[in-house]
């Protein structure tokens, strides 16, 4: 699934393509595609004609386009990209995509935006902005419980680190726990916590505040990294607006190197089965913690 690196370069090719531009039309190819708008694909399709994107923005993972003038109770469109989306940008004259599920018109007759999406688990969403609580900036309605992500000039690293404290599990749950810290996903996870020295089974409630922040800023620091490397893609369904992929993958330590030296110290990197998924750390630089003994806990 793509994380906050390959968001925002869609978030950033959207601000240059498509804002400013009035709709002239959408047609939804797909219904599963707006499966998340409750009033169904005809309201979606009639609340967007003749409305200007007016801003494109993101939180964490996901991304929406402000309609009109931005005030509590406006629209946006919300999308989320899933296993497979991909916002595109493309002349009026091109053959559709095999996989279009969604086509904004645009009253300039210039390219259009489309919404691609093989394996259908993304969608497209039109909410109302409210402000976020406890602060004033206006989110779609269905992610106000997002929390910020570390690229957030607004982030709290404090705060986050105390969040994180707070929770009684593992640090690499916590990270992934969107209400915490957006934005960060099972490869910018691996790649922080390699990065702090950190794995990620060590209880949040024995993490120093230290560590904490180390592991945030290092998750921030390797989320800017694949950003300028116009984010991660490991097959063609991760591409920007313009259809091209990111070459982060290149620069990855540990997440996907099963049995490759690690960088820092040559160990074998070594991959565990992790919620569904995979987990990827050096046995070396990242020893699993002990589990405290019967004794130890009285």
């Amino acid at each position: 699934m793509p994380e906050l690196p390959e968001v925002e370069v869609v978030r950033r090719g959207l601000a240059e393509h498509v804002v400013g531009r009035a709709i002239a039309s959408v047609t939804v190819t797909h219904p599963r595609a707006v499966r998340r708008h409750p009033a169904g694909s005809a309201d979606f399709t009639a609340r967007l004609a003749g409305r200007t994107i007016t801003a494109a923005r993101r939180r964490g993972k996901y991304l929406w386009l402000e309609l009109d003038d931005p005030a509590p109770g406006a629209d946006a469109v919300l999308a989320h990209l899933g296993m497979s989306g991909q916002m595109l940008v493309a002349d009026p004259g091109r053959a559709a995509e095999k996989h279009l599920r969604v086509r904004f018109r645009f009253t300039d007759g210039g390219l259009e935006l489309r919404f691609v999406d093989q394996r259908t688990f993304g969608g497209l969403s039109v909410h109302p902005l409210a402000p976020e609580t406890p602060g004033v900036e206006l989110l779609p309605e269905p992610i106000a419980h997002i929390a910020r992500d570390p690229m957030d000039p607004a982030f709290d690293l404090d705060a986050a680190v105390a969040g994180i404290r707070g929770r009684r599990t593992e640090i690499k749950r916590a990270l992934l726990d969107q209400t915490v810290v957006s934005g960060i996903g099972n490869i910018y996870a691996d790649e922080a916590l390699w990065r702090a020295r950190l794995h990620g089974a060590r209880p949040t409630e024995r993490l120093t505040r230290a560590q904490g922040r180390t592991v945030l800023t290092a998750a921030a620091e390797v989320m800017d990294a694949a950003l300028a490397a116009g984010g991660t893609s490991f097959d063609a369904l991760y591409v920007n607006v313009n259809g091209a992929s990111g070459y982060f993958d290149r620069s990855l330590a540990v997440y996907g190197q099963a049995e490759r030296p690690c960088p820092r110290c040559g160990t074998p990197v070594r991959r565990e089965a992790f919620m569904n998924r995979s987990s990827y750390s050096c046995p070396r630089c990242q020893p699993r913690p002990r589990v405290p003994s019967r004794t130890t806990l009285g």
